[in-house]
C-alpha cells in the first residue's frame, strides 16, 4: 500500500474574522476579496517537519508530476526494510547506500540536501512538530534555513500551507509579488510582467502593515489575483 497521509484541513484561525478584517482595513485588497469569493484555503496534512522538508527538497525546480513520482520512489525505496506505508525515518535517510537515492531520481545536489535534513533532524536542528508548534515563525525560519537545500521561501510556504500559521508574506515570491502588481500597482492581466512591474520588498512590507495579524490570508488571495488575471486573459 503506497504511503498515507490524512486529508487537508482548514486552518485552524478564524479566517472569516480574517478576511473581514482585510476588507475593513484595505478596501482595495477588500475589491479583490470580493472578486475572489470566500477564503478556502486547505492545510496539506500535518506531517513532521523533517516529511514536509523531505518533500519540498524532493519538488525543487520539478515539475509537480515528475516531482510526485521520485518522491514516491524515494520513500517506497525503504519498503523492503521498514513495512509498506511507513515513512522513513531520519536515521533510515543516513544510512541508506547513495546508489538508493540516485536511483529513486534525486540529483546529487539533492541527495546532499536529503542527508543534511537527516543530520539536522537528529541534532535537533530541525524540529519535532510538538516543538516546532511552540516557535515563532522567525525562530522556524532561523532553525530550518540551516538545512543545505532550504531556504526562506521553502519555509514560508511550509508556515502558511502545513503549519497554518496567520500572518506570513512571502516577499521574494513571483506570485504574490504578480499578484500585488495586478491588485495595486499598474499591471493589467494582459500585460507583459517586466521585472519593474514588481514591488520591492519594502514597498509590500509598508502595505502589509494594514493585514496584520492575518498577512497569510491576504498572501492568498494575492495568488488568488494572479489566477483571474489568467481567466480575464484567455478571455
Amino acid at each position: 500500500m503506497p504511503y498515507e497521509r490524512k486529508s487537508p484541513r482548514p486552518p485552524r484561525y478564524d479566517h472569516a474574522q480574517a478576511v473581514a478584517d482585510l476588507s475593513s482595513a484595505d478596501p482595495k485588497l477588500g475589491k479583490l476579496i470580493t472578486r475572489v469569493g470566500p477564503f478556502t484555503m486547505k492545510l496539506a496534512s500535518t506531517q513532521s517537519p523533517f516529511e514536509a522538508l523531505l518533500e519540498s527538497i524532493v519538488y525543487q525546480q520539478l515539475h509537480g508530476k515528475a516531482a510526485a513520482t521520485i518522491h514516491r520512489r524515494l520513500i517506497e525505496g525503504f519498503y523492503p526494510l521498514i513495512g509498506e506505508g511507513i515513512h522513513p525515518s531520519p536515521q533510515h535517510l543516513l544510512d541508506c547506500p547513495n546508489e538508493q537515492l540516485r536511483a529513486a531520481g534525486l540529483s546529487h545536489n539533492k541527495a546532499l540536501a536529503v542527508r543534511d535534513l537527516a543530520a539536522k533532524t537528529l541534532d535537533g536542528t530541525v524540529p519535532t512538530l510538538a516543538r516546532i508548534r511552540r516557535m515563532s515563525d522567525e525562530a522556524i525560519i532561523e532553525h530550518l534555513t540551516q538545512v543545505r537545500g532550504i531556504g526562506k521561501w521553502t519555509v514560508e510556504m511550509m508556515l502558511i500551507f502545513r503549519l497554518g500559521r496567520p500572518n506570513v508574506l512571502p516577499v521574494d515570491d513571483y506570485g504574490v509579488r504578480k499578484g500585488f502588481a495586478l491588485t495595486f500597482g499598474k499591471l493589467k492581466p494582459t500585460d507583459k510582467v517586466t521585472p519593474a512591474d514588481l514591488p520591492k520588498a519594502d514597498v509590500m512590507h509598508k502595505r502589509a502593515k494594514r493585514w496584520q495579524p492575518w498577512c497569510s490570508v491576504a498572501t492568498w488571495y494575492l495568488y488568488r489575483a494572479c489566477d483571474l488575471a489568467a481567466t480575464d486573459k484567455s478571455h
